[in-house]
């Protein structure tokens, strides 16, 4: 059993460590320290030079006792705005910070357990085959550490990432997404004067965004613009305006089809708009970026490391059932890179905002179900 007061306390402490996404170099030396006290091997990849931050990846792995194969335990260290000056507060069953900040249990449950687990393998010497642990950067911005981790470095091949909601959901699958960005041009000309000289970029791209399919598509595919810049002044035809968004699904053929349709939606906008000024004609452009932000989450059921956990989970006597989800997290970059990588919850919610909290009851349960897991792994049941 993990020591549940300790393991709130650690927890604590890093949540008031600013660790925005790549400004985490205050956490990762303080983890790179505790590990090393525990008797790990501890290294910082290149990661964070890639991405212009502070600190790459902190890497480490906990000798093995017993003979064979280790497993690897990730969480990542950054976190969202506003997170600067967490203030957190223990409120029952709950940590939450004081309404100022986001609490930052986004991902750093996750790393307090990792920490507590190893800290608990060693001090009871339980035996186990090896713990390697990836702690990444700049999760938040695009899996950015996970993308520039180099998997040689560890000799894990499954494993856990530590970076959900609900501690009974251990997360299989989950969607591939694209990121799309538009930026349409027009032609500016004086809005009071002479707006027939003129093609508005804003109104291309509502026409666009009008006739598009957002939001829940199906089950498993969604599509968002959540970005939308155009424009100079009231008083001028829009030249140029720019769109992001994304579109995601766990069904690679479905994907395909949402992000076509959102790059037809534009070309065929931009086809409506044509106006000639002095014999010249003007015809609205769209110039479109459209890239895989990361590939699907797909642990098969009968992966070694999903049949560890639910052991896990049953020999505790705390269920866990696998489900699918419309995240992505650092998971999907790692099972791309070829590895198996499942996803467990902390006990996290409302994520992202300032009414963040942590149900203390799931984040100890989430932490007695890894560190058996740890033990059922190195038993290779």
């Amino acid at each position: 059993m993990i020591n549940a007061s300790r393991v709130v306390d650690y927890l604590v402490d890093l949540v008031r460590i600013d660790s925005l996404s790549r400004r985490e170099g205050a956490i990762a030396r303080r983890l790179a320290a505790d590990l090393e006290a525990l008797g790990a091997r501890v290294s910082v990849d290149d990661a964070g030079e890639r991405v212009g931050g502070e600190t790459g990846n902190v890497v480490a792995a906990l000798p093995g006792t017993i003979p064979g194969p280790p497993i690897v335990l990730s969480a990542h260290m950054d976190t969202v705005v506003p997170g600067e000056g967490v203030v957190p507060i223990r409120d029952a069953n709950r940590i939450k910070s004081d309404g100022r900040t986001i609490l930052g249990g986004d991902d750093k449950s996750g790393v307090a357990i990792i920490m507590e687990v190893l800290r608990t393998l060693v001090e009871r010497r339980i035996p186990h085959a090896g713990v390697e642990v990836v702690f990444t950067i700049c999760e938040e911005v695009g899996l950015l550490g996970a993308k520039h981790f180099a998997v040689e470095r560890i000799k894990a091949r499954d494993g856990l990432v530590l970076d959900s909601d609900d501690a009974s959901c251990l997360f299989t699958k989950g969607p591939a997404a694209d990121r799309v960005e538009f930026t349409v041009t027009g032609l500016e000309a004086h809005s009071g004067i002479c707006p027939e000289r003129g093609i508005s970029s804003i109104q291309v791209a509502s026409d666009a965004i009008a006739g598009m399919r957002l939001g829940r598509i199906d089950e498993e595919t969604t599509a968002n613009l959540g970005v939308i810049r155009g424009g100079a002044a009231a008083n001028i035809i829009p030249k140029e305006t720019v769109i992001r968004g994304e579109a995601r699904s766990r069904d690679d053929a479905k994907l395909a089809a949402q992000t076509t349709h959102m790059r037809r939606r534009f070309a065929e906008a931009a086809a409506k708009y044509q106006v000639t000024v002095d014999g010249v004609v003007h015809s609205a452009r769209v110039v479109e970026r459209v890239e895989r932000d990361y590939d699907r989450l797909n642990v098969p059921e009968d992966a070694a490391i999903v049949r560890h956990v639910l052991q896990a989970a049953k020999n505790v006597g705390a269920p866990v059932k696998t489900r699918a989800t419309g995240g992505g997290c650092d998971a999907n970059v790692f099972n791309q890179k070829g590895l198996q990588i499942a996803n467990l919850g902390t006990g996290m919610r409302a994520i992202h905002t300032l009414n963040e909290y942590l149900l203390i009851d799931e984040f100890i349960r989430s932490g007695t179900i890894v560190l058996e897991t740890v033990r059922v792994h190195s038993a290779g049941a």
